[in-house]
């Protein structure tokens, strides 16, 4: 037995949880919680006529695939407000990881209206880049949008952005001539190994790695405030975690197994685990057999874990304002470009898949093999939050050293190891 496996889930966890750093402080724009004009449907954001909201410029973050497409969405919302009418929008394209690190970097200078991505929520609320949504407001995202991206949206006891999406989460895209249980990890490798087919998975992936370790249990999260990460919660040097490391070796020593994660570079595939953003390719590549579902189970020394991993949703934030009327009426637009029917329209144009419950029961929404499956696979699933860098790259030595056979889990003593130095 490599003495370095017997100790490797330890030094992960220890050094994962002394991953703490500093981070630098931006300027914080004056807060308001002004509530705008709530609407009381879903698709409704009348202003009252008689209220002068004054004039201005709305800037507008979004990606560039939905630029045109949220361009004239809030054309729309504006004719519908005459109220609003005295304020130009203007959308650029910026994406939303530059969106994030843009705002943190500025606040002043940025964006009024910005979509994100939720594991950005805790810098740009300590960067003071987001107006808290309270009143009425809060009340509509928490009873419009499913649980998961109501907690994305949320830090402590508020939310401070609008959700979007609830697609940004991994499941099982797979050849439904060859793979005939794919809720069995093992059974899906059986198949393909009897088939002479490819499994892939990216196991040196600190995203795709945890749906082992958080399947078992584990726990990876940081704490952050003013100053950037705090302290860490890993319990990956325990019980859960020599289960989950033992599952990824196992995964590893398969035949069928193949280190990779995007079906465009797939070649002899039974089975790939992917997003939605691939649900194209996929049904190239495996034709009139494309098949998705949630991710499967795998069984470690007789026990059996339900495959979990992040689930990660797009956000639109409010940038404060020291302009009470212009700070309603962002909050109105950005409530509109996240309503049913904006989210429904948005999945037509580009495919994005809601997080609004009434978006999510569109027939056409249900029908999508991709979307069906995250749905599936999102209850099982955490929500990615914010990571320190060095976290990714020690997850990337961890699988690489899988990979590289480095490990085996044929020792009985590295349980009692790990909890003997725990």
């Amino acid at each position: 037995m490599n003495k370095k496996l017997l100790s490797v889930l330890l030094v992960l966890a220890l050094a994962l949880g002394l991953l703490t750093g500093c981070g630098s402080k931006s300027s914080n724009a004056t807060q308001e919680e002004t509530n705008t004009p709530a609407a009381t449907e879903d698709t409704e954001t009348e202003a009252p006529a008689d209220v002068d909201y004054g004039t201005g410029t709305i800037t507008i973050w979004v990606a560039d695939n939905v630029k045109d497409f949220t361009e004239a969405q809030a054309a729309a919302f504006i004719e519908a407000n005459p109220a609003f009418a005295g304020y130009d929008i203007v959308v650029e394209a910026v994406g939303e990881g530059d969106a994030a690190g843009n705002m943190i970097t500025d606040v002043e200078g940025g964006a009024d209206i910005y979509g994100f991505a939720q594991d950005q929520l805790s810098r740009l609320v300590v960067a003071g880049a987001l107006t808290p949504v309270v009143g009425d407001n809060a009340a509509w995202v928490a009873e419009q949008n499913d649980a998961g991206a109501v907690g994305a949206a949320t830090m402590g006891d508020t939310i401070y952005a609008y959700p979007i999406t609830s697609d940004n989460g991994y499941f099982l895209y797979y050849d439904s001539s060859i793979i005939t249980d794919p809720s069995s990890l093992e059974a899906i490798l059986a198949d393909a190994e009897a088939a002479g087919k490819g499994v892939y998975m990216e196991i040196n992936n600190g995203w795709y790695q945890t749906s082992f370790f958080f399947g078992t249990g584990c726990e990876l999260t940081y704490d952050t405030d003013e100053n950037g990460f705090t302290g860490a919660n890993v319990t990956y040097a325990s019980d859960a975690g020599v289960q989950a490391l033992k599952a990824i070796i196992a995964l590893s020593n398969s035949p069928a197994f193949t280190n990779g994660s995007s079906v465009e570079n797939a070649t002899n595939a039974a089975a790939i685990i992917d997003g939605t953003w691939d649900a194209g390719n996929a049904q190239a590549l495996f034709g009139d057999n494309y098949a998705a579902t949630k991710l499967p189970t795998f069984t470690v020394d007789g026990n059996t874990y339900q495959m979990s991993g992040f689930s990660g949703f797009k956000l639109l934030g409010v940038k404060p304002q020291t302009d009470a009327g212009k700070l309603a009426v962002c909050q109105a637009l950005a409530q509109y470009l996240s309503s049913a029917e904006v989210q429904l329209a948005r999945f037509e144009a580009v495919g994005w898949g809601p997080s609004n419950i009434t978006a999510q029961q569109d027939p056409a929404v249900q029908a999508d093999p991709a979307l069906a499956a995250l749905a599936e696979q999102i209850p099982y699933d955490i929500p990615q939050g914010q990571y320190p860098g060095d976290y990714w790259g020690l997850a990337t030595s961890l699988g690489d050293s899988v990979i590289a056979n480095e490990y085996d889990n044929a020792s009985p003593g590295y349980l009692h190891f790990l909890r003997s130095v725990s």
